[in-house]
């Protein structure tokens, strides 16, 4: 198939390079001239535009915006509206909020686009490990687009297939669900990076009660100098805990076993916020998810192991950097 994709950083530029590996052709645009020659190297068609990009896609079109959520997704999204014609589809693989996805399926709907929001989960090891993918939208056009799933999404192969479960593999052994109509797909990410946020704070809180076990003020006898690297390394072998998550604390640890490259100032992307917000408006308790968040709120002002460490995940999965300066 032929796609065409928008924003070419972290994750953009893998998804196309999956893509392209799997023998789908891809039309290229970002506003960094250095991200288009170097898919184009690799065998993409670069865009000097959003215009010459749907020109050099064949009708009916997809195209995909990987954009940071809030105005440059809007902005593109709009752009792209001008240049489509019936028939065609805008996907959105960021992190909207689902509220704006089903506004953006009505107005687009008056043109007769479709929209579909996916989110998108796997970071940048998503090229090799293949991309979690969870799709809102109308059902024919996910039905038209599934090719382009099967490449991106980790395959049945990824992991043991669950017991209960028989027969030929479903998309959700592969990797991707159609979730519902519009905003369902972002909406479940949200709720995955929500989750996301109470592992990861759980992992971050432990590692720091084991490394400073040791403490003078801990009686004789009860004090105790673990390795932690050695101790994420052991957990990952047939313990209940052990994940990928773990698995990437034992990467970063090894590293760095003392995480002095990081401050501990940890950030959030938006979808923790919104996760605690669905939790109220649905009069669901959710504390373990709220106080992981506040715990990123709190990191801003004075920062732990905890914190150090949950930084260092987030640079293992998903390729985020520290932004030191950030203010409460």
């Amino acid at each position: 198939m032929q796609l065409g994709m928008v924003g070419l950083g972290r994750m953009g530029a893998n998804l196309v390079r999956r893509l392209m590996r799997a023998g789908h052709a891809c039309v290229v645009f970002d506003r960094d001239g250095a991200a288009i020659d170097a898919l184009e190297h690799e065998g993409a068609a670069p865009a000097s535009s959003l215009a010459e990009l749907v020109l050099r896609l064949q009708a009916p079109r997809a195209v995909w915006v990987m954009l940071p959520h809030g105005a440059a997704t809007e902005a593109a999204i709009a752009e792209l509206a001008g240049h489509l014609a019936a028939g065609d589809v805008i996907i959105d693989g960021g992190n909207s909020h689902h509220h704006d996805d089903v506004r953006r399926a009505r107005e687009l709907a008056v043109r007769s686009i479709d929209y579909l929001d996916i989110g998108t989960s796997g970071g940048v090891w998503g090229l090799e490990r293949g991309y979690c993918l969870m799709i809102g939208g109308p059902a024919a056009c996910v039905q038209r687009l599934t090719p382009l799933f099967e490449a991106l999404a980790p395959g049945v192969a990824a992991q043991p297939r669950t017991a209960a479960r028989a027969g030929d593999a479903s998309p959700v052994e592969r990797g991707w669900l159609h979730c519902g109509p519009a905003g369902a797909g972002h909406f479940v990410k949200m709720i995955h990076n929500g989750i996301e946020y109470g592992m990861m704070q759980a992992l971050a809180e432990g590692f720091d009660i084991l490394r400073n076990a040791g403490k003078a003020s801990l009686g004789e006898g009860h004090r105790y100098d673990f390795d932690v690297a050695d101790i994420a390394e052991v957990w990952r072998r047939g313990s209940v805990v052990s994940s990928w998550l773990l698995d990437l604390t034992a990467q970063a640890l090894a590293e760095d076993a003392r995480l002095d490259g990081f401050t501990g100032a940890v950030d959030d992307s938006g979808e923790g916020r919104w996760t605690v917000q669905a939790a109220v408006d649905t009069a669901v308790s959710a504390p373990v998810l709220t106080a992981a968040l506040y715990a990123r709120f709190r990191s801003r002002q004075d920062h732990t192991f905890a914190e150090k460490l949950l930084s260092a995940l987030r640079r293992q999965f998903g390729g985020h950097v520290e932004r030191p300066t950030l203010k409460p």
